[in-house]
């Protein structure tokens, strides 16, 4: 197929090059399937659709509104939910909805310390929820980088929130939401589980179900879910919402307007259609049998991952991992995570520069890594193939400033992961 923008498209063929050619390990990056990416870049794109299924300020919805409401309804039965909407563009604009629904602005907030694990969205001063409304933040401990829930519970004893976050974008191990929802009820505050990262694993029964334990859940739909970059709002069945009433008939209906409104036409004007039908794809795909396995290859390959790292002596955050990810602490091997994510970088290995718990080096430098199996697994990677990757990291990270190690290793790599497709079913 030719286009007439040959300079755009170049580009995207170069980058269809680099997926193809190297090792992604970007613990938040994924792969998507052929039909999720048809989707994605479907006519749909060309549809304004302001509101929701049946109420759009639009005319020539009819399509959208059946798209959309397949949507939800195959979200709902994925995570086991009472409330889906699959609007927000992004992870972050889910928790900025959830935020808008239910907080005024100078309202407390208790989140995840993000040079500790946490996201930009649980309270960071550079982002709107800590420009907003007033923060406090839990963390790791430094002996074990490990959550204490009691130390997390004197803080919300302490700091009164009226919304506390469980979540995290680099916590390598189990996130006990059945404890948080103690603390949350224990000073009547709303609990937001943002699970962007191991949804996954929870939709599938592999780690615990944040949808019943929490008041709200948000999530994105790539990185485990293997979907479109988007985001989505979940509210689990029977239990108390953050009004103290029974999500059930008009409470239900109450909650969900809010959400809605918080969504649109709170921070967000028209959805996009096309990303809504790929995930509407997506969810189907997590609803399968193949899906579980892959989850299940996905979560032993991090442990054998973590395994292999650990017997070379690199320090990886709370001993292991529980989940698709690790975070590892570089300092005890004399490089930057700047220097390793540039060095391996070079060898085709795609990995992040992340803080580590009390870091003391800068967000733009930091001292660790942080290393994902979800896209590896996605391409047919399996626990025999993560010692030979560990190894390679091993070579640069040893000789980040080596040519011929570098380029031996990219060689390596280019010959090694071109047998395998992007998506293997």
């Amino acid at each position: 197929m030719s286009y007439n923008d040959k300079e755009i498209f170049d580009l995207i063929q170069e980058e269809q090059s680099r997926q193809k050619t190297g090792l992604e390990l970007i613990a938040s990056e994924n792969y998507v399937s052929d039909d999720v990416l048809a989707a994605a870049g479907s006519i749909l794109t060309n549809k304004y659709a302001e509101g929701y299924p049946g109420k759009r300020y639009y005319g020539g919805c009819e399509v959208v509104d059946e798209i959309e409401t397949i949507a939800i309804e195959r979200a709902k039965e994925l995570f086991n939910a009472e409330y889906v909407n699959v609007q927000p563009h992004s992870g972050s604009q889910a928790n900025t909805a959830v935020f808008h629904a239910c907080l005024k602005p100078g309202d407390k907030i208790l989140g995840f310390d993000l040079s500790h694990g946490g996201h930009l969205t649980h309270g960071s001063p550079v982002n709107f929820s800590g420009q907003l409304y007033k923060t406090s933040f839990y963390g790791v401990e430094k002996e074990t980088g490990l959550l204490n829930y009691e130390k997390i519970q004197s803080i919300a004893e302490q700091e009164k929130p009226k919304l506390i976050i469980a979540g995290a974008s680099a916590y390598s191990r189990e996130i006990d939401y059945k404890k948080f929802r103690d603390i949350a009820n224990s000073v009547n505050a709303i609990l937001l589980a943002d699970i962007a990262h191991p949804a996954g694993l929870i939709a599938k029964g592999i780690l615990q179900d944040a949808v019943q334990f929490s008041h709200i859940c948000t999530s994105t739909t790539h990185k485990t879910l293997r979907g479109p970059r988007g985001g989505i709002i979940i509210m689990g069945k029977d239990f108390e919402n953050p009004f103290g009433q029974k999500l059930k008939n008009g409470n239900l209906k109450k909650m969900s307007s809010l959400l809605n409104s918080g969504v649109f036409p709170g921070n967000q004007g028209g959805p996009l259609e096309h990303i809504i039908a790929a995930k509407a794809v997506a969810f189907k795909e997590a609803l399968s049998e193949n899906f579980l396995h892959y989850m299940v290859q996905v979560k032993k390959n991090a442990k054998a991952m973590a395994s292999e790292f650990i017997k070379r002596d690199y320090h990886i955050i709370s001993g292991g991992t529980d989940n698709h990810m690790m975070l590892i602490d570089l300092r005890n091997k004399n490089i930057t995570g700047k220097q390793a994510e540039e060095a391996l970088g070079k060898s085709h290995i795609t990995v992040n520069k992340n803080m580590v718990p009390f870091d003391d080096q800068s967000p733009f430098i930091t001292s660790g890594i942080r290393i994902g199996t979800a896209a590896i697994t996605t391409r047919g990677l399996v626990e025999s193939d993560m010692a030979e990757i560990v190894k390679l990291i091993d070579m640069v990270i040893s000789n980040p400033e080596n040519d011929e190690t570098l380029n031996n290793c990219k060689e390596f790599v280019n010959n090694f992961i071109t047998d395998y497709p992007l998506f293997k079913n």
